[in-house]
């Protein structure tokens, strides 16, 4: 299977002191508006989702999700979350810290698309 989302050992190593203040993580890619297009770390649970969050898999024991309009745009790409220096303008968890999540992309090949792990609607 092929992951539609991965992770860079440097922002492992954030969820990882994160985790340790707030326990269990989520996370929900942002579509917009006030935070821009960014990955939104939260206390698991924090973030009310329903049916129209897509769960595009894990990274380092975290939830992924985002919305399904948001989806459509994104189904043919990975996403690598990393962590730069910098405050975002956003509700995250590392925020604080002076650092913030930010998305990598790359198109699947043709190859690829064929092997995806599969998403689910609501929560998981």
């Amino acid at each position: 299977m092929i992951e539609r989302v991965t992770i860079t050992e440097e922002a492992e190593k954030i969820i990882d002191q994160l985790r340790e203040e707030h326990g269990e993580l989520m996370f929900h890619q942002s579509g917009g508006c006030c935070d821009g297009s960014s990955p939104m770390c939260f206390p698991k649970g924090e973030l009310m989702l329903n049916e129209t969050d897509v769960w595009l898999g894990e990274i380092h024991d975290c939830e992924f999700y985002m919305s399904q309009d948001q989806f459509e745009y994104w189904k043919h790409t990975q996403l690598t979350v990393d962590v730069v220096t910098g405050r975002g303008a956003s509700f995250s968890l590392e925020i604080p810290l002076g650092l913030r999540f930010v998305i990598k992309s790359r198109l699947f090949t043709k190859e690829e698309q064929n092997q995806l792990r599969p998403t689910q609607l609501g929560v998981n």
